[in-house]
């Protein structure tokens, strides 16, 4: 189970065998069924969390009931409510199975004893934030700048893999659109592809 964990922190940093063995005392197993949350608004983010398996997604909801997806993750990558986590102020999003899960996550204090004891770890994580910040803001940028059609031909080259695990409705709200428009768009697709 911890094997994708260590190979997605090997991409970016060396190990030693004894680092490997305390990352993985460190982060513990949960195990999700589909719809079952793993964050909810309003609690506190205390973990940084990696998937080991299934697929997730990270979300809120306006005052109005509307859902708006901000990211979704799949087995190899990590999920979470960052600015509840950094700030230790209550979470403003949840975090929910899309299908069955399980979830490696370290509490923040374990892993201020990791960054104390491998220096890697903390460059690690430097390193991912500064993606994931990179990340969120080119999300910012096209979904200002691009048509909902580009939005999408983006998402399906970027993340194919990903596009078969999650329902239709799910990315059309992390694009933006309505579902009758990412059906549509999903016709066209399928007219040129043909």
């Amino acid at each position: 189970m911890h094997e994708t964990l260590i190979h997605n922190i090997e991409e970016i940093v060396p190990l030693k065998e004894e680092d490997i063995l305390l990352i993985q005392d460190a982060f513990k197993p949960i195990h999700l069924k589909k719809k079952q949350y793993l964050l909810q608004k309003g609690q506190s983010s205390n973990h940084m969390r990696f998937i080991a398996e299934g697929c997730l997604k990270l979300y809120r909801i306006e005052d109005s009931g509307k859902e708006h997806i901000l990211q979704f993750g799949i087995k190899g990558w990590w999920v979470n409510d960052l600015y509840a986590y950094l700030t230790q102020k209550p979470a403003t999003f949840f975090i929910q199975a899309i299908s069955d899960c399980t979830v490696l996550q370290v509490h923040r204090n374990q892993l201020n004893k990791l960054y104390d004891n491998i220096h890697m770890m903390d460059r690690f994580f430097r390193i991912k934030t500064q993606n994931g910040y990179v990340a969120l803001q080119e999300r910012t940028i096209n979904s200002m700048s691009q048509t909902a059609d580009e939005r999408y031909y983006e998402f399906i080259s970027r993340y194919r893999n990903m596009e078969q695990q999650i329902p239709q409705y799910m990315i059309a709200s992390y694009l933006g659109i309505t579902p009758e428009h990412l059906s549509a768009l999903r016709k066209s697709v399928a007219r040129r592809l043909s």
